[in-house]
C-alpha cells in the first residue's frame, strides 16, 4: 500500500513538473498569453517597434486591428535607432497613430538626451505625445541609479520636450522603476506602464493611460531578428482615444 502510495504521488508530482514546463515552453513561444485585455473593455491596441523588429511593412501591421504605435526614435544623448526615420514617414501614411520614444539613459545630462530626441523627431499633427522610457539596463537594476540625480536629469529632459513640443511628455516604465523614480513626483504626466504578467497596479494607485500586457505576441508585416512584437492598450473609448492628446501642435 505504501508503495503504491509513493508511486501516485511521484506520478502526480511529475505530471505536475511536466505541465508546468510544457506551460513554460507555450509562454515563451508566444502559443500563450499571460495578459490578454478583453478588447470590450479596452478597444483601441497598439505596438511598440524599434530595430528589433527590422523592416516593417506598415500597411501590412496596420491592417491587424491595431489603432496606434510607439516607435523607436533615440536613446541616451547620441544613439538613433536605424530604422526610425523610415518607419516614422511610413507609419503616417497608414490609419495609424503614431508617436516616437525616447530610451532615457542613467548615463547622459537629460539636456543633451532631449537635444538628440528633438534633432531626430520632428513635430507632425495628430501625432501621440512624445514618451520618455525609464527602465533598467545593464547592471542598473542590481546597482539602482540615485533618485534624486535621475530625477533632475529627468526634469531636464521632459522640460526640453514639453517646451519643443507644446505638450506634456508620456512616461513609460515598469512597475520598479515607476515606484522608485516616478511616483508621487509627475502626477501630471500620463503613464504607459509595462506588466506582461498580470493587470498592472502603480504603487501610489494613479491609473495607467497605457498599458503594455505582452511582450510575446505575433504578428505580420516585420522581418526583424526578433519574431515577437510588444502589444498595447490604451485606457478607454475609441471615442476617448480620438480626442487624446489633440490640443497641441505635436
Amino acid at each position: 500500500m505504501k508503495k503504491q502510495l509513493k508511486f501516485f504521488i511521484l506520478t502526480v508530482i511529475g505530471i505536475a513538473v511536466t505541465a508546468i514546463v510544457v506551460l513554460g515552453v507555450l509562454v515563451w513561444q508566444g502559443v500563450i498569453l499571460l495578459n490578454n485585455p478583453s478588447s470590450e473593455q479596452y478597444p483601441m491596441r497598439g505596438v511598440d517597434v524599434s530595430s528589433y523588429q527590422g523592416e516593417i511593412d506598415w500597411d501590412v501591421l496596420a491592417s491587424q486591428d491595431i489603432q496606434f504605435a510607439f516607435i523607436k526614435a533615440t536613446e541616451g544623448s547620441s544613439y538613433v535607432d536605424p530604422y526610425f526615420s523610415v518607419n516614422y514617414q511610413n507609419a503616417q501614411a497608414t490609419s495609424l497613430r503614431i508617436g516616437a520614444y525616447h530610451f532615457f539613459s542613467y548615463d547622459s545630462s537629460g539636456l543633451s538626451q532631449a537635444q538628440n530626441f528633438i534633432s531626430n523627431v520632428p513635430a507632425i499633427g495628430n501625432m501621440l505625445p512624445p514618451v520618455v522610457d525609464i527602465e533598467f539596463y545593464g547592471d542598473k537594476e542590481k546597482n539602482l541609479p540615485e533618485v534624486d540625480t535621475t530625477q533632475s536629469e529627468l526634469d531636464e529632459l521632459l522640460s526640453a520636450l514639453e517646451t519643443h513640443y507644446n505638450i506634456k511628455p508620456i512616461l513609460y516604465a515598469t512597475e520598479k522603476s515607476y515606484r522608485l523614480y516616478l511616483a508621487g513626483r509627475y502626477d501630471s504626466y500620463d503613464i504607459w506602464i509595462r506588466n506582461v504578467i498580470t493587470s498592472p497596479t502603480l504603487s501610489d494607485g494613479r491609473a495607467w493611460t497605457f498599458w503594455q500586457y505582452t511582450n510575446r505576441e505575433t504578428l505580420d508585416g516585420y522581418k526583424g531578428k526578433e519574431k515577437f512584437i510588444d502589444m498595447n492598450v490604451f485606457y478607454g473609448s475609441k471615442e476617448d482615444f480620438s480626442h487624446y492628446a489633440t490640443s497641441s501642435s505635436y
